[in-house]
């Protein structure tokens, strides 16, 4: 059996497959392409909750794809045509790796280019999301527990996972660790509808170390090619 070729970082992002352009460049932040149909939760609607006890709110989406969905809430939020949203401050950033950005002409929402890994935010946010994005990176706990490292005290994070694209050594059912670890911390992770959770600011330290990531493992449930993480169980102390 010919071992396969594990990428690192640098290696990862430059992979066609991690640049794929087919999954957020033309999602909707609302409707049958929308954001709620893919996380079960409407951003606007969690965003005009918050508002209704606080004055400012602040959304971090990571893996935004073009923005287009971000753009739309910006605009809506600043138009007139929701009492509760136009009467605070919702402040939206949106990041992805590659700068394939629509034209944003908004004060309230920040597109930036960058690795989630570089990405260093200023504040912490209300709510986090990412439609997808774990699929497309390689350390994908790390990139969890560094969103989760973000959240407000009352916040929340809410992305698509499957741990069934994620690998303990060569183990075929290593994955159930993994959905394991991160309940043990806190996180709701849904199997059946590939979706993670997380409600609260948590430092974590994910008790794996990542090996490195397979771009060539086709695709997964959305029909769409992603990347496989293959990890180790850290040895306790």
């Amino acid at each position: 059996m010919q071992e396969r070729r594990l990428l690192g970082r640098q290696d990862l992002e430059a992979s066609p497959v991690v640049a794929n352009c087919a999954m957020n460049r033309e999602r909707d932040v609302t409707g049958t392409n929308g954001y709620g149909i893919e996380l079960g939760v409407e951003p606007l609607e969690w965003l005009r909750q918050r508002l209704s006890r606080q004055r400012v709110v602040r959304w971090l989406d990571l893996c935004c794809g073009s923005g287009k969905a971000l753009i739309q809430a910006a605009e809506y939020c600043e138009s007139a045509r929701d009492a509760v949203l136009a009467s605070g401050v919702v402040q939206i950033t949106g990041v992805d790796l590659v700068n394939m950005f629509l034209p944003n002409h908004s004060d309230s929402l920040r597109l930036i280019v960058s690795s989630v890994f570089d990405f260093t935010p200023g504040d912490r946010f209300d709510l986090i999301t990412c439609v997808h994005g774990l699929h497309y990176l390689g350390d994908k706990l790390r990139a969890i527990a560094l969103a989760g490292s973000w959240l407000e005290p009352d916040g929340m994070l809410i992305a698509n996972l499957d741990v069934k694209n994620m690998r303990l050594g060569e183990s075929q059912l290593g994955y159930q660790a993994f959905a394991r670890a991160l309940r043990a911390a806190g996180f709701q992770y849904d199997a059946r509808r590939h979706r993670l959770q997380r409600f609260g600011h948590v430092d974590w330290e994910p008790p794996f170390h990542f090996v490195g990531a397979d771009d060539t493992v086709g695709p997964n449930y959305t029909g769409q090619p992603v990347v496989e993480s293959v990890y180790v169980k850290l040895c306790p102390i």
